[in-house]
């Protein structure tokens, strides 16, 4: 029943999300539109959690059951902050590649959308390996504790720091394997130049947010994975998590440079995570005590952020690509 609820409502959710975007056409979302749609998201996903512990007889006579359902809804909800903390960094990467390749605001929410339909599908694949990894091999966890403390650390010292898309990897590979217009053509993926078909920056940004959905999957599967090894609630709290992804994206797109600190929230999260996933089999911390931590550093970083401003100097932005800037000095593709 559960399966089928969860099922029939990604369904409806992802058939609402594209009908409202069809009829929107290209224009820039509203913080306010934004906004709502954020707590809509939320709220969803705490009645599916609600529905959740009720169906496994939260509220029934049998006193195994109700623990069972008050495990099974803690660790929905602290899997759920935990990737919803993890979708903001990488919100500030999707920010990152669509003020370097300077897309349009009301473009933007299409690729989102691409994007989260290609997060869903990653999610989803990972989370069965990573399922049937676990129950064949127990020793995996200490391989993913032990990977979840490194890139915390490693997130810990990137904090802060310009990143360099102009020598990355992932954007050198797409230049030297497509020919790119300098040019937006709307919405489209491809364009003509002098009769000859060429992609435009909209492709490239598409491929380079389906790469960062790889990227992230890899580092977010893990994390879940510490909490429960549950395949429903992990993939559950996966999905209501990244549904919000577009929505939150244009909430807080204007507030990055505010949660400066948030990086190093997130790397301390990380790091506890890996922990807990490495004592597993010496002491067991309980689902309540991660969902603090995990609340109470990202609360920590979010005030000290607007407590303490930004270092002079600290960066905030990219480059561009592609072109210069405008008669007024704004940057933009040529």
């Amino acid at each position: 029943m559960l399966w089928t609820l969860f099922t029939v409502f990604v369904i409806v959710a992802l058939l609402l999300d594209f009908f409202a975007l069809n009829r929107q056409g290209a224009q820039k979302v509203s913080i306010r539109a934004a906004a709502i749609w954020s707590l809509i998201w939320v709220a969803a996903s705490f009645v599916f959690v609600g529905l959740v512990w009720w169906g496994l007889g939260g509220m029934g006579p049998d006193a195994a059951e109700r623990a069972i359902a008050n495990d099974k809804a803690l660790e929905f909800i602290t899997g759920y902050l935990v990737e919803k903390a993890l979708a903001v960094d990488n919100i500030f990467v999707f920010l990152l590649l669509f003020t370097y390749f300077a897309v349009p605001p009301e473009f933007q929410k299409r690729v989102l959308m691409i994007g989260i339909l290609a997060a869903l599908v990653l999610r989803g694949v990972l989370i069965l390996v990573g399922a049937w990894l676990i129950s064949e091999f127990h020793w995996i966890l200490y391989v993913f504790g032990a990977f979840l403390v490194f890139t915390g650390i490693k997130m810990w010292w990137a904090a802060g720091q310009e990143p360099d898309l102009d020598n990355n990897p992932a954007l050198k590979w797409v230049r030297r394997k497509l020919t790119i217009a300098p040019d937006y053509d709307g919405e489209r993926f491809f364009t003509k130049i002098d009769g000859k078909k060429v992609a435009t920056p909209m492709l490239v940004v598409v491929l380079l947010i389906g790469i960062v959905d790889v990227v992230f999957a890899v580092d977010s599967i893990p994390a879940i994975f510490a909490i429960t090894t549950d395949p429903f609630i992990v993939l559950t709290s996966n999905v209501f998590a990244i549904l919000g992804l577009r929505a939150m994206y244009f909430l807080l797109a204007g507030m990055h440079e505010r949660f400066h600190l948030l990086p190093y929230g997130l790397a301390l999260v990380l790091v506890l995570i890996g922990t807990k996933m490495l004592l597993i089999d010496i002491y067991k911390i309980p689902v309540m005590w991660s969902l603090l931590g995990t609340a109470t550093i990202l609360a920590a970083t979010m005030i000290l952020s607007l407590v303490i401003p930004p270092k002079p100097g600290e960066p905030t932005g990219g480059a561009y690509p592609f072109g210069g800037k405008d008669k007024d000095g704004a940057k933009k593709a040529s």
